[in-house]
């Protein structure tokens, strides 16, 4: 049985790199009495400077309150927010070096694409020169020196989206918060725009930190992610790390397909109703208990002719996705089991609905949960 750690302690550092922000046990009580709730509870996390981190979670789940308490809109009914080190939990948002950029943009139709970038500038009593030369710099970050003199009513939703983004990136602020700037954007304009906002974050070098339900759009940018349910963070990693190696059952469920088998605990991994034994990771802080959860990607394991080795069963569906197929194999005892396999071009399924077959589990492929 593996010993390797996977879920990383939302409270540690991701790494060596400088803290930008370090949330301190966080809580955010709404309401008093019977309509008291707890949007966010004792939410610790550290996301490091130049990071692209993302909260990511259901609707309610609490990630735009954390997202809240960070800008300044909302104070915590408990905890600390530090930025740099420094407490900012009773500063207000102005005062505060974070800029936000929200769902709906919140530019003004009847300037120019250049006077929505400069506005803050203003605001801030920035010299001329320096506000038209900053101006320059955002318009060529975004690519849209063409179109700095365009009214943003006359310009597209992906444009008005990277106006909204020069402009919050225009008084070069310490950490940039994103509350689902991409949800108004039809999907192949979503996907270009991921790529986008990774070049901005990565030639800024500002720290991003990103609020999204769309676990493509966290997978495809992040460089960590926090999955959230409930006002609680329940796991921080890599997307390779939460994708390959869920240790709650909401995390594993909640990206991506997955298989889900139960079993006893024993020394050598876990043993399943059908006698099969297999060899599994173990997420940080596991309790001893004896019946379990594992979780296998379908993708992780590969369908052969039956045999003496691996999950034996029946192929009840084929199922054609274009790139690749995914097979419906019923474990009998274990129940139902998903083999997704990349198809090759021209090349006809190997096996048939009603075919006796096995599965095969990849190394470390096998995930024990938490819960």
């Amino acid at each position: 049985m593996s010993d390797a750690k996977t879920a990383e302690n939302p409270s540690k550092s991701a790494n060596s790199r400088k803290i930008a922000v370090d949330v301190q046990g966080a809580s955010k009580i709404f309401g008093t009495g019977a309509d008291r709730v707890a949007a966010l509870d004792n939410v610790s996390v550290t996301i490091a400077e130049n990071e692209f981190f993302t909260l990511l979670g259901p609707s309610g789940c609490g990630k735009t309150t954390l997202l809240r308490l960070i800008a300044g809109f909302e104070q915590p009914t408990a905890g600390q927010i530090l930025l740099e080190g420094q407490d900012i939990s009773s500063l207000p948002p102005y005062a505060r070096p974070v800029n936000t950029v929200f769902q709906n943009y919140a530019l003004f139709p009847h300037m120019t694409v250049a006077g929505n970038i400069a506005f803050g500038l203003e605001m801030l009593g920035k010299p001329k020169a320096e506000i038209k030369q900053t101006v320059a710099a955002m318009l060529k970050l975004v690519r849209m020196e063409d179109l700095a003199n365009r009214k943003t009513s006359q310009i597209s939703g992906g444009q008005q989206q990277r106006v909204a983004l020069a402009r919050a990136l225009a008084p070069r602020p310490k950490v940039l918060l994103l509350d689902e700037p991409l949800s108004a954007l039809d999907l192949k304009l979503r996907k270009e725009m991921q790529i986008e906002l990774k070049r901005l974050q990565h030639e800024t070098g500002i720290t991003f930190i990103f609020v999204t339900h769309d676990q493509e759009e966290a997978l495809t940018m992040s460089d960590r992610i926090a999955v959230m349910s409930k006002g609680k963070i329940l796991q921080v990693g890599s997307p390779r790390e939460i994708y390959d190696h869920p240790a709650e059952r909401f995390v594993a469920n909640f990206i991506g397909e997955t298989n889900f088998l139960e079993g006893e605990r024993t020394k050598k991994g876990v043993k399943l109703a059908n006698g099969v034994e297999l060899a599994v990771s173990l997420p940080e802080g596991l309790a001893g208990k004896s019946q379990v959860t594992i979780v296998i990607r379908p993708e992780h394991a590969r369908l052969t002719a039956r045999a003496k080795t691996g999950l034996p069963g029946i192929l009840r569906h084929v199922v054609f996705f274009g790139t690749d197929t995914h097979y419906h194999v019923d474990l009998d005892a274990c129940g139902e089991f998903i083999v997704r396999e990349q198809n090759n071009r021209g090349a006809a399924p190997a096996f048939k609905a009603g075919d006796k077959v096995s599965i095969a589990i990849g190394e470390n492929a096998a995930q024990m949960l938490r819960d």
